[in-house]
């Protein structure tokens, strides 16, 4: 029999209402017990994260926009996803899930995104910044603009008859940016301040050219053609460019965190509506009702009592693992909830296969408590056995599902690995536990009726 059964008690009690705590708040916060008494020691924010799937959203398809023969570097993809991933956090588009798809391609989901143009716009510009001589002449905002970042300094005649102009500079010199009110009080402009060495380029380059025009190029594209009023060597400038809010934001977001590596072009989008993704929420939380209840009774008429505990057993594995999910922050999409309900057959089989044993040593004719005993003994090789497969074959798949960008697929190993791993401790920890108590309370006598052998 068990031992140290009250340690075990207090430690599922402790379990359960942890998770129901988790699995019933949206936030978490602990009172400082030192402090006021509208001080918290410590937050959580435990709102349940929803994939695309589930609430909606777009999921975009990035591809290297390069030719096919040319190789890339595996960094520069990585670099690449996480400008895309810092340039979209920086827009506030929360939840989103950047992943590099294979050798040239980068996945991105945006659950419960509504303004998808700016996004759209935002992570495939390589965000190329160029503050460039162009003399005398004074471009117009969208012109494009052939440059040509060397250091010799004077434009040539390129051989399609275009002026390359020089690039005395390019955004990599830029230290911060800031959005601010255009001072005329018409849209906004960008503050930015030079590092040191672009500060003395820009000081030199300015003390040497003033009245002409230093252009600033976004991606070979005309933004700004302001005239060199006066020296500027404090490092420190504005770009104005009668900016709407949006579009202010969206260019300090490029500034700041830097240009592609690799430039992207957007081969597939896929926008799914919040009603759809309701709908696929509802029908899977339907179904997942329906099942749990075809299965609660199928274990309590076969099992009797062993069938009841596993009940119970099930029921505290479904919130410790809704918690986990919950404070972790993991996405639950549909592949997700059908990995965890595959998880919670796993969890059901494991008690299967003890119940089977235990009814079979009963028959054998062994009192209660040795049946028990052999049960959990007999049935652990298979119980470790099946759900170590099950693991192994979950982190596989979440290989495949990283190196391949299958989010579907990495959804689905995820909660089934943590599934299979919350289902062993319920199995063998819980449900143990609760039958021991249960045969001290009820002391069965007739096996036939209590047991269903």
């Amino acid at each position: 029999m068990i031992r140290n059964l009250t340690n075990r008690i207090i430690l599922i009690v402790v379990v359960v209402a942890l998770a129901l705590w988790i699995d019933l708040s949206r936030e978490i916060n602990i009172p400082n017990p030192f402090g006021s008494f509208d001080e918290v020691l410590f937050s959580r924010n435990v709102e349940p994260r929803l994939g695309l799937d589930l609430q909606g959203g777009l999921q975009v398809l990035l591809e290297a926009d390069i030719p096919a023969a040319q190789s890339i570097d595996s960094e520069a993809m990585e670099v690449a996803r996480q400008i895309v991933q810092q340039r979209t956090d920086a827009l506030g588009v929360n939840e989103n899930l950047i992943t590099v798809a294979g050798d040239r391609r980068i996945v991105g989901e945006f659950p419960g995104l509504g303004d998808t143009e700016s996004v759209l716009a935002t992570i495939q510009q390589t965000g190329l910044l160029e503050f460039v001589d162009t003399g005398d002449y004074f471009p117009e905002v969208g012109t494009i603009l052939v440059t040509d970042y060397s250091p010799t300094g004077a434009p040539v005649e390129a051989p399609e008859g275009e002026i390359v102009y020089h690039t005395i500079m390019t955004g990599a010199e830029i230290d911060s940016v800031n959005v601010v009110a255009n001072q005329f009080g018409s849209g906004y402009a960008i503050d930015f301040l030079l590092k040191a060495n672009g500060a003395q380029i820009f000081g030199d380059h300015t003390t040497a050219n003033t009245g002409k025009a230093l252009t600033i190029v976004l991606d070979k594209q005309v933004i700004s053609a302001p005239v060199i009023g006066d020296p500027i060597t404090g490092g420190q400038g504005t770009i104005t460019g009668d900016f709407t809010p949006e579009e202010a934001n969206a260019f300090a977001v490029q500034l700041r965190y830097g240009s592609l590596p690799v430039p992207l072009k957007i081969v597939e989008t896929r926008i799914i509506g919040p009603t759809l993704g309701a709908d696929s929420l509802n029908k899977s939380l339907l179904a997942g009702g329906i099942g749990m209840i075809i299965v609660a009774l199928f274990m309590i008429i076969y099992y009797r009592m062993p069938g009841v505990v596993a009940v119970l057993s099930i029921l505290i594995y479904a919130a410790v693992a809704f918690a986990v999910f919950k404070w972790f922050h993991f996405t639950l999409t549909l592949p997700g909830i059908a990995g965890f309900l595959l998880s919670t057959g796993a969890a059901l089989d494991a008690n299967i296969l003890i119940f089977e044993r235990l009814k079979e040593e009963l028959r054998n004719g062994k009192t209660l408590n040795q049946a028990m005993d052999q049960g959990w003994t007999r049935a652990w090789s298979s119980i470790r056995d099946s759900n170590l497969a099950a693991i192994i074959t979950s982190l596989i798949l979440f290989w495949f599902g990283s190196a391949f960008g299958a989010t579907i697929v990495k959804g689905f190993s995820l909660t089934l690995a943590l599934g299979v791993a919350i289902s062993l401790f319920t199995a063998i920890y819980v449900t143990r536990t609760l039958l021991v108590i249960f045969v001290r309370s009820f002391k069965p006598q007739n096996f036939e009726r209590w047991f269903g052998i």
